[in-house]
This record gives C-alpha cells, sequence and structure tokens, in this order.
C-alpha cells in the first residue's frame, strides 16, 4: 500500500512550478544535455561505477521523432569512446517508433544496436507497460537470430508473467540471455501483478534465483534492502561473488566490461551510500543515468506512476545529507 504521505508529496509536487520539479529532480536526470550526462559520468568514476545511459523520452507520436533519438544515442556511442567511458546503453524501444510502426521501429533499433555492436557496446532494451512485454522481449529475439548478442532486456518482477518470461528466453537464448531484473515502476493492474511491497519483493527474489540457476546474466536493480541483501545470499549459494570467475557450469562466456556473471544497478541519485559500500566490497556496480529535454515529463509521470517515490522526495528534500548520489 502507498502511504498517505507518499501521496500527499506527490500530490504537492506535480503542482509546483516547473523550477522546483527541477531542484527536486536534479539529484535523479543528470540534465538536459549529453553534456551533463558525461560530466556526471567522469565524476562517479571516482567510486568504481559504470554507468547505463537513458536519453529520456520514450512513447513518441511520430517516426521523425524516432530519428531524433536514434541520433541522440548515435551521439552518445561517439561520446562514450571518446571519454573512454566504462557506460552501455539504456533505450525504451517506443521511443524508437515500436507502437507506431512495428518494422521501421524495429529497424531503427537495429541499427543503433549493430553500431554498439560494432565498438563492444551492450544495449538494455528497457522494459515499459505491459502493452509491450511481450514485443521487447521479441526484438531481443531477433536481433540475437541475427547475430547481434550484445543486447539485453528487463524484466519487472512484479508481473506473474515473469517467471515463464525467463522460462521462454532461457530456451530460446540459453545462458547468452542478459536481464536486468527490478521491482517495476509501473503500477499494473492487480489482473496482471502484484501489488503488495511483500509480494513485490518475493516475486523479484524469485526471479533472480531463476536467472542465476540458468546460467544467464543477472543485472539486480533495487535499491530495496531486502532484495539486495536477498541477491548477495543467492550469489554466494552457487559460489558467485567479487573478482570470482563466474563458476556456473552452465553460464556462457565472460562478457565485454561486465561483472562475473552478475551486477548491481542503481538509479542516479539514490542509494548512493548503500552503492559505494557494494563497490567498496567488490562488486560491479553500475548507475542508470538518465539525460535529456524531456526531464520535466519525465519527472512528473515518475511521481504519478509510483507515488512511493514521494517518500523520497521529502527526505531529499528535508535531509539530503543522508543520500548523496
Amino acid at each position: 500500500m502507498v502511504s498517505w504521505f507518499s501521496k500527499s508529496i506527490v500530490a504537492m509536487t506535480v503542482r509546483m512550478p516547473k523550477w522546483f520539479v527541477g531542484w527536486v529532480s536534479r539529484r535523479y536526470v543528470a540534465g538536459p544535455n549529453l553534456e551533463d550526462a558525461v560530466s556526471i559520468m567522469m565524476r562517479l568514476s571516482k567510486e568504481d561505477a559504470c554507468f547505463t545511459i537513458d536519453v529520456l523520452g520514450e512513447e513518441i507520436t511520430s517516426l521523425a521523432e524516432a530519428q531524433y533519438f536514434l541520433d541522440e544515442y548515435l551521439s552518445v556511442v561517439d561520446a562514450i569512446r571518446e571519454h573512454n567511458l566504462d557506460a552501455n546503453l539504456s533505450i525504451k524501444p517506443t521511443a524508437f517508433g515500436l507502437l507506431i510502426d512495428e518494422k521501421a521501429g524495429m529497424k531503427n533499433i537495429e541499427t543503433l544496436v549493430r553500431m554498439a555492436h560494432e565498438h563492444d557496446l551492450f544495449v538494455r532494451l528497457d522494459m515499459e507497460d505491459h502493452r509491450v512485454t511481450t514485443s521487447t522481449i521479441q526484438v531481443v529475439l531477433d536481433l540475437h537470430n541475427q547475430g547481434l548478442t550484445n543486447v539485453g532486456v528487463v524484466l519487472q518482477g512484479r508481473l506473474f508473467r515473469t517467471l515463464d518470461d525467463i522460462n521462454y528466453l532461457e530456451t530460446e537464448l540459453g545462458p547468452a540471455a542478459d536481464y536486468r531484473i527490478c521491482k517495476g515502476i509501473y503500477l499494473e493492474s492487480e489482473d496482471i501483478a502484484y501489488t503488495s511491497y511483500q509480494d513485490i519483493v518475493d516475486a523479484t527474489n524469485a526471479c533472480i534465483d531463476r536467472m542465476l540457476a540458468a546460467g544467464s546474466y543477472c543485472s539486480i536493480a533495487s535499491h530495496d534492502i531486502p532484495v539486495v541483501e536477498y541477491a548477495k545470499s543467492a550469489l554466494k549459494s552457487y559460489g558467485m561473488g567479487p573478482n570470482i570467475p563466474d563458476p556456473r557450469p552452465n553460464a556462457g562466456p565472460p562478457r565485454t566490461a561486465k561483472g562475473p556473471g552478475y551486477e548491481f544497478q542503481m538509479l542516479l541519485g539514490v542509494r548512493g551510500p548503500l552503492r559505494r559500500k557494494l563497490a567498496k566490497n567488490g562488486h560491479r556496480t553500475r548507475v542508470y543515468i538518465p539525460y535529456g529535454k524531456q526531464w520535466y515529463e519525465y519527472s512528473i509521470r515518475r511521481l504519478k506512476e509510483n507515488p512511493t517515490i514521494g517518500t523520497q522526495v521529502a527526505k531529499a528534500f528535508m535531509m539530503p545529507w543522508t543520500n548523496r548520489p
């Protein structure tokens, strides 16, 4: 259940002037331009962090808008190479036109993934709401079938279907499957998703177990202590850990610029102390770096879709020293 406090904070924040929303979001969004994202990454690189870069914006109304995102991500690839950043890409398939023209959207995604492949860069397909779950998974399968194995998907623990999706991808891709598992930001209907906190945590942990058992690469994207602690315990049960080559007999070959079969991921500005502690203990930690001109729309949508963020907003406002990015 979302607390009345969180709901109240969100209701107030979305009605505040744009400058105030910008003040709140500046700890979670790198800025409007690629240069802002590069600056953040150069700074956090000193904390042994690596990165995944997201150009803000998703569901679009024309293929002309999709061309903007393709061009911007190609610039991101150039920036990663120019600054020698330990980074990969996160993209939202709808931003490339998947819901407008599936064939054209797929071509746009393939163009980017192919260029990234030429430079040994990985591309993560973010998972949006349930309307595109099946099509997003299919894009990954189609690209792998073309030999473009530098692409993986995000799965959301809260969805009932996710364990079946893991089993399906294991059958199709074997250890080449590469996941980011998260609880999921989208507040889906109770007909298709778990809605209570503990049920979502339990379901996410079950997905971690299944991914590890399948020999897949598992990116654990969570700020929840119960999920992080469970993941650490699960990794230990497989003999996995910092600086240990992946010992699973069904695991694939080591992946370029990745951890030994797993890594932890966190959003920019959230749980900085926890991320630094994990990194200090030798775990590979990756920070999700969103930037772009649509920072305001992104911030408002996130607040409306997941009112639990309200507690984080209040904490950042009243006790900023407790959560240094």
